[in-house]
């Protein structure tokens, strides 16, 4: 199983409250573990004009603004840029698939500052890490629900809204969930 390009769903109720409520793009995902970005939960009060700011990044007049998020526990003063698959940087890109890319070097952040970055994108400081097999028994275990990952939901700017969307997208209301799993 391959769940590289998709969508975790944390389930009510999981245990560990930095991922509730979480959608998690999965980045990469293989025997050897996983990888992915919190894309709904931003990162209070960083913008990425100051985070430009502080690496030394001039802003031209056709920048766009860029969403900081809190992208995961893991290195959380490291940024990562997921964007969508039009932009490949300087042999550091990791292509996810045709949708969707992920750079973690600052030729992305002055890209996007000079006006000429990916069509879409958003800044994740930290990631989501798992080791081999971990995610697998998460999964089992109830704690996540998986989804396509439509660029749309991913790269919306409506955060509050995009954990409700990815389960509306897989025809769950949320309403209906649960935080106590049951076997049958």
């Amino acid at each position: 199983m391959n769940l590289s390009g998709k969508l975790l769903i944390a389930m009510p109720g999981m245990g560990d409250p930095r991922f509730e409520y979480s959608v998690v793009f999965l980045c990469a995902h293989s025997e050897d573990g996983a990888m992915g970005l919190i894309v709904n939960k931003p990162a209070g009060g960083l913008t990425f004009d100051r985070l430009a700011e502080q690496l030394g990044i001039e802003r031209s007049d056709r920048s766009r603004e860029i969403r900081v998020h809190f992208g995961g526990p893991v290195e959380n003063a490291r940024g990562f840029v997921l964007h969508s698959g039009d932009y490949a940087g300087t042999g550091s890109t990791l292509k996810v698939d045709d949708r969707f890319g992920m750079t973690a070097t600052v030729d992305i952040l002055e890209a996007i500052a000079a006006g000429r970055g990916p069509a879409a994108s958003l800044l994740a400081l930290g990631y989501a890490g798992w080791g081999p097999g971990q995610l697998e028994d998460e999964i089992l275990a109830n704690g996540w629900l998986t989804c396509e990952a439509a660029p749309d939901l991913v790269f919306s700017s409506r955060d509050g809204e995009k954990w409700s969307g990815a389960l509306k997208s897989i025809g769950v209301d949320p309403l209906t969930l649960s935080s106590a799993a049951g076997r049958a």
